[in-house]
């Protein structure tokens, strides 16, 4: 008995210094914060929060989930229809406010929306890893948005894995995308003669969910949003917007439903689960942009590379100094490579 509890003892006793050393860890990792993060915190947390949603609101139905969406239109009539597919686990608030109005400014209706899982959509309580569902049901959202709209065609911009997104929306429902827009995206993202994406970067970013997630306070949310962006800028130099950031994430835990933590896994499931486009992807027949950043740390340029160079019209934008980010900086280079892409049609 004595030797058990000595044991027992022993046994406490480590487990306590594991975890003091992981929490020291944790504690001390992620990137630095930009002078005067915790004051600029502060300051949101204390002021009332902007508009965050300006257009039309509503929920169209997809594959039994509500689908959320808001559509902005411009003053002048409509020259056609984006519609906006956002990165994994990321909802429809992600999409800078500057890259919307951009395109409502040029004369386009702008329609975004949250993927299954976040935001105001349903999220999939009863989701099974041995039957998720994939990247084609996600576009079918899309083209269930674009239906409560009465949208015919659209053009289609997707990021990251909304890239992927707009591609299996493009290859399933060609009729209903009038240009493709796939921005740091992948055709294969296990392609076997690419460079994969960074497991040191994915590692950084769980490292920065365990220090700021587990206790998820308001201004532990915002901070693990403010880290998480500066590791996908990488090496690019450019200056962040956090105060912009911090609202728009605020915005979403204190007025919508705030953040899934279980999405990132169905999301990444769908991914994976998807494969290779590649071979169908060389018999789309609508004008192409590929866009990737010259520094992205996490999906490698040769992916949008190898994309623009199988998509048949494609055109390709490699962007310098940007990472896995839409920087504020380079949204009118970007979006003016979209509008004549537009313009291809």
């Amino acid at each position: 008995m004595k030797l058990f509890k000595r044991i027992l003892k022993f046994t406490g006793i480590a487990l306590l210094a594991l975890l003091t050393c992981a929490s020291f860890y944790f504690y001390n990792s992620g990137p630095e914060m930009p002078p005067g993060t915790d004051a600029l915190i502060t300051k949101v947390l204390e002021s009332p929060l902007p508009e965050q949603v300006k257009g039309k609101t509503g929920f169209a139905k997809s594959h039994g989930l509500n689908i959320w969406y808001e559509s902005i239109a411009p003053k002048q009539p409509a020259k056609g229809a984006v519609l906006l597919i956002m990165g994994i686990s990321n909802d429809a608030l992600g999409w800078p406010p500057q890259f919307i109005s951009a395109l409502v400014d040029s004369g386009y209706q702008v329609i975004r929306y949250d993927h299954r899982g976040t935001g105001e959509s349903d999220w999939v309580k009863n989701w099974n890893s041995k039957h998720p569902y994939s990247l084609a049901d996600m576009a079918d959202d899309g083209v269930s948005v674009l239906n409560s709209l009465g949208v015919r065609k659209a053009d289609v911009v997707g990021i990251s894995m909304g890239g992927m997104i707009a591609q299996e929306l493009a290859i399933n429902h060609p009729d209903r995308v009038a240009t493709l827009n796939s921005i740091m995206s992948s055709g294969y993202i296990e392609d076997p003669t690419l460079p994969p994406i960074s497991s040191a970067v994915a590692w950084d970013l769980v490292k920065v969910a365990l220090k700021y997630g587990i206790i998820r306070t308001d201004r532990n949310m915002i901070k693990m949003h403010i880290a998480s962006r500066i590791i996908l800028k990488g090496k690019a130099n450019y200056p962040s917007n956090s105060k912009e950031l911090a609202e728009q994430v605020l915005y979403d835990i204190r007025k919508r439903k705030g953040y899934n933590s279980d999405v990132s896994r169905q999301h990444q499931a769908a991914v994976f689960l998807s494969g290779s486009r590649y071979d169908k992807l060389k018999k789309l027949s609508m004008p192409t942009l590929v866009v990737h950043g010259r520094e992205d740390p996490f999906i490698p340029i040769a992916h949008g590379k190898k994309c623009a160079a199988i998509i048949p019209m494609a055109d390709s934008l490699w962007v310098e100094n940007m990472g896995h980010d839409l920087p504020n900086n380079l949204i009118g280079v970007l979006t003016k490579a979209m509008i004549a892409n537009f313009h291809r049609k």
